[in-house]
């Protein structure tokens, strides 16, 4: 790992318990910042009802205004998302409400590219529908570093990602396409814990000055491109727990690996440095630490080059 890296591990990694809620909010009203949420939503009526009423009920009432708006983007939902969305107490803005005169293309960028229009906040936290046992920490936690430190400029969540029962083996397209590819070409983002994460706040002064991927390749896209806008000391994480969502079938995580791998070779024009290394990161009693493995860069010829092979074959 990069020192830059593991000097920005230590002073741009924080805890959700870091920032209690009265800190926040101090800072909050000081600085007469507003925050929007924006829950990207596809057929999720099972869970945004549940993520909406958490917020509502956890950070903008009376006595906690942390969030002045909160806004469900509904990409063409054929199920009642948008009815329990509304009766949760969402604002439910359908993705081709905005910007009518230009037709909508399918995939989340595409809404939250859009979301930028139908929203109004400084900050803008976006945070995917299809969580289970959502805390209010996965706002609250993202969007705290924005509120107390002038310096940050987008913030993503890091959590544990369980598959099934199996703890940490979750976000497989992270581990076998995003992380190698940012180590390999972009090692100053090597420090991200959960790079493709759909958790994660940014000043709208910068979101608006970013392209947005249409597709599965948004995350990865805003992370470089806000590396390169702002750098590596405006971005931050915050530690949220664990994350539970409803997980992609083989074929799914083929097509969103494909759009992540695109998304980086449009960038990889930019012409930067691969190098032969791999960070990776294990929960310990202390947090997340990283580990950093040398990546096999030799390749062996096609076997039918060989001689020795070649003279077998013939015998």
């Amino acid at each position: 790992m990069l020192d830059e890296v593991e000097r920005w591990l230590a002073r741009r990694s924080w805890s959700a318990d870091d920032r209690p809620l009265d800190q926040l909010l101090a800072a909050k009203r000081g600085a007469g910042t507003t925050v929007s949420v924006v829950l990207p939503a596809l057929n999720e009526e099972a869970t945004v009802g549940t993520i909406v009423t958490t917020i509502r009920a956890e950070l903008m009432s009376d006595a906690v205004p942390l969030v002045d708006e909160l806004v469900v983007m509904d990409s063409g939902s054929t199920d009642r998302t948008a009815e329990v969305a509304a009766a949760a107490g969402a604002r439910v803005v359908h993705r081709d409400a905005v910007l009518p005169g230009l037709p909508a293309l399918p995939g989340k960028g595409e809404v939250l590219w859009r979301s930028l229009l139908a929203t109004t906040g400084d900050v803008v936290c976006f945070v995917d529908a299809d969580l289970r046992d959502f805390s209010a920490d996965f706002v609250s936690g993202i969007v705290g570093p924005l509120l107390t430190d002038p310096g940050v400029q987008f913030v993503k969540a890091m959590y544990d990602r369980p598959l099934g029962e199996a703890v940490g083996q979750g976000g497989r397209v992270t581990e076998l396409v995003a992380r190698p590819l940012l180590n390999l070409h972009w090692p100053q983002l090597a420090g991200f814990v959960q790079p493709l994460g759909g958790e994660y706040a940014a000043r709208r002064s910068l979101l608006e000055r970013l392209p947005f991927p249409v597709g599965y390749g948004v995350e990865l896209g805003l992370l470089v491109d806000a590396l390169h806008t702002v750098g590596l000391d405006a971005l931050a994480q915050v530690d949220v727990g664990v994350r539970k969502h409803r997980h992609q079938d083989g074929r799914a995580l083929g097509r969103m690996a494909a759009a992540i791998y695109r998304t980086a070779q449009l960038r990889l024009a930019r012409g930067h440095l691969v190098r032969p290394s791999l960070t990776q990161f294990e929960r310990t009693a202390e947090g997340f630490v990283p580990r950093t493995y040398a990546v096999d860069t030799e390749e062996r010829p096609p076997m039918e080059s060989i001689p020795e092979y070649r003279s077998r074959r013939v015998a």
